[in-house]
C-alpha cells in the first residue's frame, strides 16, 4: 500500500457498488480514490478538525475568533444486508496513524 494515502475505513459489512462524496462533491474510483481491503484510499490529503479546546471554543462562543482548520467530510453510499445505506462523516486515518486502523481495514484485497 502506498505510504502517502489517507484511508477511510468502510462500515462493517459494506459492499459495493460504492458512491463516495468528499465535502459534498462526488468522487470517482480510480481517479480520486481506490478500494484497499475494507477501506477507501485517497490520493489527496484529507483531515478532520478534531475536538476544540476550551480557549478556542470560548473565543468562538464570544464571537471573537472563528475556526479555519481543514475539516473534510467523507460520505459513502453502499449495500449491506441487501439494502442501500448511507454512512456520513466517516473517520479519516492519515498515513502517520495507519497503526490505529482496525485489522480488517488494513488487509489488502
Amino acid at each position: 500500500m502506498e505510504p502517502d494515502r489517507w484511508l477511510v475505513p468502510l462500515p462493517r459489512g459494506a459492499r459495493g457498488p460504492f458512491r463516495v462524496w468528499v465535502n459534498g462533491v462526488e468522487q470517482q474510483e480510480g481517479r480520486d480514490y481506490d478500494l484497499r481491503g475494507e477501506a477507501l484510499a485517497f490520493r489527496r490529503p484529507l483531515a478532520k478538525e478534531g475536538r476544540l479546546g476550551f480557549w478556542r471554543w470560548l473565543l468562538m462562543f464570544l464571537s471573537i475568533q472563528g475556526t479555519y482548520r481543514q475539516n473534510d467530510s467523507v460520505d459513502v453510499q453502499y449495500r449491506a444486508g441487501g439494502r442501500e445505506r448511507l454512512a456520513t462523516a466517516l473517520d479519516i486515518v492519515p498515513p502517520a496513524r495507519r497503526d490505529e486502523l482496525p485489522t480488517r481495514a488494513r488487509r489488502a484485497p
